[in-house]
């Protein structure tokens, strides 16, 4: 299965990264690392977490508060990350970018 970030997804990653390597070293890695376990988990289970809209799925990322919001297309075998959101965060701030994606 493919794995693809929306433009937008990956700057918010590398942001993320950033901010929280400025609290504490080695604190992105850890955040890194809990993301590549909730992607994988999305490559093995696509369509086990909860939709938020139609066709939308979000995967919690352990011991952080964010949630990745991603579309998977079964024909295709792909899924598209969206976005890379603080839970905090206006929940809709991320729809524009499902246009892109389709």
């Amino acid at each position: 299965m493919k794995i693809f970030f929306h433009n937008e997804a990956e700057k918010e990653l590398f942001e993320i990264i950033d901010y929280y390597e400025k609290l504490r070293t080695n604190l992105g890695l850890e955040f890194v690392e809990q993301l590549d376990l909730a992607i994988e988990k999305i490559r093995l289970y696509p369509e086990a977490w909860t939709e938020v809209e139609k066709g939308i799925r979000r995967c919690l990322i352990n011991r952080f508060p964010f949630g990745i919001l991603y579309m998977f297309d079964k024909k295709e075998n792909i899924v598209y990350i969206l976005a890379i959101m603080h839970l905090s965060r206006d929940p809709d701030y991320w729809k524009k970018r499902i246009k892109d994606e389709k």
